[in-house]
């Protein structure tokens, strides 16, 4: 039978969203038990939020202080030591996943299957290449453990609902000392999660300066949305890594997707090729994000991003 071990995303006492997205995707494998691992100086919070995830047949928690922060040098030795008996562990393919599950498997000396966005079997799953132009089917050996990243983008959450046990969990491992922590830097709170946002409002190279991408912020706001950019828009240094969306950022799927001043590159498309739907604003008509988006419009970001705000906070009052 299926065996599966998720290992949850979390922050600031809450689970992340992609966590139960992983639960879809471990329901699709077939018949079998569904686990998630919390790894936590506290985990009482996330473990119980865990275990209202339907499907979910228990959560097995990993509590000590060198678990208070995220990261994945300590975490991957506890979690390798934790999935001997499993057939399937998940992590979402996310900025955490894809630093975290990669150890992972070096530990147990398998091979990662990255980015599952579907589930034709156990052992048997689709996953995009070549930036999205292409998907793949790979499969796995049956007599192994199976290392893989959920793409959160392809799966919706699971539902709540459901009562599964909470349990505490031991490891005899030595935990690695050359890595620690040191100190964190957020982005601005008062916004959604760029990852898991139902809006997002993105600015491009067009912005031309730190300063101009401020102008987003207003438009964000209004519409509460989550900002991001563009690779270019990071590379020039108007925002932080941490907002870039694509191929070499973070691949999200929200319900509004609008790109300001983006040309529309292939590596940002595959960003947002499960954004339900997208709005253009570029000043060049030939522009190849007008390919993909739902609604564009050709004009001066500048002048149209303003009058955007105006309206939307007019039609508020």
């Amino acid at each position: 039978m299926i065996q599966v071990l998720i290992v949850a995303e979390h922050a600031n006492g809450r689970l992340n969203q992609s966590t139960a997205k992983c639960v879809s995707c471990a329901l699709a494998l077939g018949e079998g038990a569904i686990d998630i691992a919390v790894l936590a100086a506290d985990c009482a919070p996330v473990a119980t939020e865990a275990a209202a995830l339907q499907g979910v047949r228990r959560v097995l928690t990993l509590e000590r202080p060198e678990n208070s922060e995220p990261l994945a040098a300590v975490y991957a030795p506890q979690i390798a030591a934790l999935a001997k008996g499993y057939t399937h562990l998940l992590g979402p393919s996310t900025t955490y996943g894809k630093d975290l599950m990669p150890r992972v498997a070096a530990l147990l000396g398998v091979g990662q299957i990255s980015d599952v966005m579907a589930a034709e079997s156990a052992y048997r799953f689709l996953r995009p290449v070549y930036a999205g132009n292409a998907l793949v089917t790979v499969e796995a050996a049956a007599g192994q453990i199976v290392v893989a990243t959920v793409r959160t983008a392809s799966f919706q959450p699971a539902a709540g609902g459901g009562q599964a046990s909470i349990e505490r969990a031991v490891v005899e491992v030595t935990l690695p000392v050359h890595t620690r922590f040191l100190s964190r830097t957020q982005a601005a709170a008062g916004r959604p999660d760029l990852q898991t946002a139902t809006r997002v409002v993105s600015g491009g190279r067009a912005l031309a300066s730190a300063e101009n991408f401020k102008l987003l912020y207003g438009l964000a706001d209004a519409l509460g949305a989550a900002v991001g950019a563009s690779r270019a828009a990071v590379d020039a240094g108007y925002v932080p890594n941490e907002l870039q969306v694509g191929q070499t950022g973070k691949i999200i799927a929200p319900e509004l997707y609008v790109a300001l001043g983006i040309s529309g590159a292939i590596q940002h498309l595959t960003g947002i090729k499960d954004a339900r739907t997208i709005v253009a604003v570029n000043k060049d008509s030939e522009a190849p994000i007008f390919e993909v988006a739902d609604i564009g419009l050709v004009g001066d970001l500048f002048q149209v991003v303003p009058e955007l705000e105006r309206l939307l906070r007019a039609e508020r009052t």
